[in-house]
């Protein structure tokens, strides 16, 4: 067969275009743990394309709470069991429905002082919020020995025994004995519309 030079560029083009798709192909295959033995693990996708991972809502959630809850345990480290310390991080967890971190900061707090009734009651109201009506009514009877008239645990405590445990008698005594000690009480008017529904309620059953 007589070459010309034409069908030499021709042959040299298909040559080259062959062993680039041949390249390719083998790349493509190649496993990574093969081009990064040296790191000795793979290179997630996320962050061999420059992209941040994902994350979830409960994790950006997180996040930013142990964010905003990093200063203060950073003290805590010259004043170890600082209550108040312990309570604003509790409080920060709180605040961002991770309940079970804020209890386990509640926790520390109240060793060192059983009678806060405000963070008894707060630690009471996480349980709740958890789906333990049982635990948060043992915390907030607990916190009515140390100040029997707390109107804020006595409107929790009220609310998980109606919507926790089907007491409404129970949810009528404490939300009646919060008014006559508190008259006050800055959400009277929210209490009032619970005890008529809950009248209502009663007298609808059979």
């Amino acid at each position: 067969m007589n070459w010309t030079l034409q069908n030499a560029i021709i042959l040299a083009a298909v040559c080259l275009l062959v062993g680039i798709a041949g390249g390719w192909m083998l790349g493509g295959l190649q496993s990574p743990s093969a081009t990064g033995r040296a790191q000795n693990a793979a290179v997630p996708a996320e962050q061999a394309s420059g992209a941040a991972p994902q994350m979830s809502g409960a994790q950006r959630t997180q996040r930013m709470a142990d964010s905003q809850a990093a200063p203060m345990i950073e003290k805590l480290k010259a004043t170890p069991g600082d209550p108040a310390l312990l309570t604003t991080i509790g409080n920060i967890y709180y605040d961002a429905k991770l309940y079970a971190i804020a209890i386990d900061y509640y926790g520390h707090v109240l060793k060192q002082k059983p009678a806060d009734v405000s963070v008894r009651t707060d630690m009471g109201t996480a349980y709740w919020y958890m789906g333990n009506a049982d635990t948060a009514i043992d915390e907030f009877n607990k916190a009515l020995t140390y100040e029997p008239t707390s109107p804020n645990t006595l409107f929790n405590r009220g609310l998980v025994k109606w919507n926790g445990k089907n007491d409404a008698a129970g949810a009528l005594a404490d939300w009646d004995k919060l008014l006559k000690a508190n008259p006050n009480y800055e959400g009277k008017d929210n209490v009032l519309k619970m005890i008529a529904e809950v009248k209502q309620q009663k007298s609808a059953k059979p």
